[in-house]
């Protein structure tokens, strides 16, 4: 009756009110399973209606993705047009907002209290949010006021996340789980704000003034509101959108990506600079997390070019060791001398350096320096704990190349180093400079002498090999004992060694 006498735009309003109506059966003379069957027939109405409405509302929600592939292409005429890239408008759902409201409306006069009080009031306000949602598109409002009106949309939820977030009781049976309600409205912030930047796009001023305001807006929300949840999403969003600005900021001003990189990295560096301050640790934590993962961004966008990504990792390592000065981030050191030689090594491949020395040398004095430093203060400490690394990344890399060298100069002075080092374990009695040491420099005479060997091979009677073999094993055979006392003498003296 209601399709036939109303415009199609309003049928659905008009089948709502009707279903609104049947609610009001809940208290009369009526039977029990009478009310209840009304009731249900009310909710079926209800929620075929605002399935109604879901097309026009993902439309608007999500038709603004289209303008990545389309981006700074030029800003569109009205609010339809930003959300209708690539699918046509629906026409004929002009009411949906309507619709919308007064299910929101029903949902918080229900339910006054009890325990779906807390469903019913996220319910509603998730209903009034895709109400306002597609309006400006329904207004067809300019497209500037389309973006200042989804910005005041995102605020105002935004705002409610903090009053109910501060107001909501928590009770006891929640344990650590957040309310619903702050949840659903900080949710909505979010995804409102993602909308706001995908409108955005179509126009660079557009762009930078939304990843601003944004970026000034959740960073105001953290720096005002103090609930633990609350504070370390909107810090991280804040520090995100900060790196989105930045990198929009720099192809605005036609930079090369590497160069972009030095603009991010200023992100990771605020990041590390307010950690400390949160009093916090779910804030603290978002707020490193966010900031490594725009430091790693950075890295990746200066991997065009081999200077200025030596540059960009010293800059990191410079800030990890900044966060290493913290008491509770000591580790972070181990991160800021991994950046200090990755950098290091970026530079000298910059400058086609192939000497693998170069690039294990730097690394081989610190973690002396540092495995000294340990043996001073304990003396119990192992030596190949304090000393195997250092000594293992100069001498293989060394050793590798020398088998593949044909010049004299590597071998003599990686064969003095070792003796060295031998030397050196000898006479302090440490284990692990004695066995790399020795290994390394028995190794070294053997590449050296190997043709020498080759030629006397060459020269001897094929039958001298064997018997020298033989006669060596005969040797070995009559003064076995002898032997394994040696042996057993020289294990107790490694073992007796640090």
């Amino acid at each position: 009756m209601l399709r036939t006498v109303l415009p199609g735009v309003w049928t659905v309003p008009a089948c709502l009110a009707c279903a609104i109506a049947l609610l009001s059966v809940r208290g009369t003379w009526l039977p029990g399973t009478v009310r209840r069957g009304l009731f249900w027939s009310s909710v079926t109405v209800q929620a075929l209606a605002v399935a109604e409405t879901l097309p026009l509302v993902l439309l608007t929600l999500f038709g603004p993705a289209g303008w990545a592939a389309h981006a700074w292409s030029g800003a569109p005429s009205d609010a339809r047009d930003a959300v209708t890239v690539s699918a046509p408008w629906m026409s004929g759902t002009e009411s949906a907002p309507l619709v919308l409201v007064a299910v929101a409306a029903v949902l918080a006069l229900t339910f006054r209290s009890g325990a779906r009080r807390p469903f019913a009031l996220s319910g509603a306000l998730l209903l009034a949010w895709s109400a306002a949602l597609p309006l400006p598109a329904i207004a067809q409002l300019p497209y500037a006021a389309a973006l200042v009106a989804h910005g005041a949309i995102t605020v105002a939820v935004l705002a409610a996340a903090a009053y109910t977030s501060a107001t909501v009781d928590h009770p006891p049976a929640a344990g650590r789980r957040a309310p619903l309600l702050p949840t659903t409205a900080l949710c909505l912030a979010l995804l409102g704000s993602l909308h706001l930047v995908a409108l955005s796009l179509a126009s660079e001023a557009a762009t930078l003034a939304v990843l601003a305001t944004l970026t000034a807006v959740f960073a105001s929300a953290a720096a005002l509101h103090k609930e633990t949840n609350l504070r370390a999403v909107t810090t991280a969003t804040a520090l995100v959108y900060a790196t989105a600005l930045a990198c929009a900021t720099g192809v605005s001003l036609g930079w090369q990506p590497q160069h972009i990189a030095l603009l991010v990295l200023v992100v990771p560096a605020v990041a590390a600079v307010l950690a400390p301050r949160f009093g916090d640790r779910a804030t603290t934590v978002s707020t490193e997390v966010t900031g490594a993962v725009a430091g790693l961004l950075a890295i990746d966008l200066a991997t065009a070019e081999l200077p200025v990504l030596a540059l960009v990792l010293a800059l990191c390592g410079v800030i990890a060791a900044g966060t290493a000065v913290r008491e509770d981030r000591r580790r972070v050191g181990h991160a800021a001398a991994v950046l200090f030689v990755l950098a290091a090594w970026v530079r000298l491949a910059a400058w086609e350096v192939g000497a693998p020395e170069a690039y294990t040398l730097p690394v081989t004095v610190p973690a002396l320096l540092l495995g000294y430093v340990r043996r001073s203060r304990d003396a119990e400490a192992s030596s190949w704990t304090a000393y195997g690394p250092g000594l293992s990344v100069t001498l293989l890399p060394s050793l590798l190349a020398v088998w593949g060298d044909a010049n004299w100069l590597r071998p003599l002075l990686l064969g003095s180093a070792a003796l060295a080092v031998t030397l050196v374990g000898v006479r302090h009695r440490l284990r692990a400079p004695l066995v790399l040491g020795g290994a390394t420099l028995i190794l070294v005479a053997l590449h050296e002498l190997a043709p020498y060997i080759a030629q006397a091979m060459g020269a001897v009677p094929r039958w001298a090999p064997p018997a020298l073999a033989g006669l060596l094993l005969l040797t070995l055979g009559a003064t076995y004992e002898q032997r394994l006392r040696d042996a057993r003498r020289v294990r107790d003296a490694l073992g007796r060694m640090r």
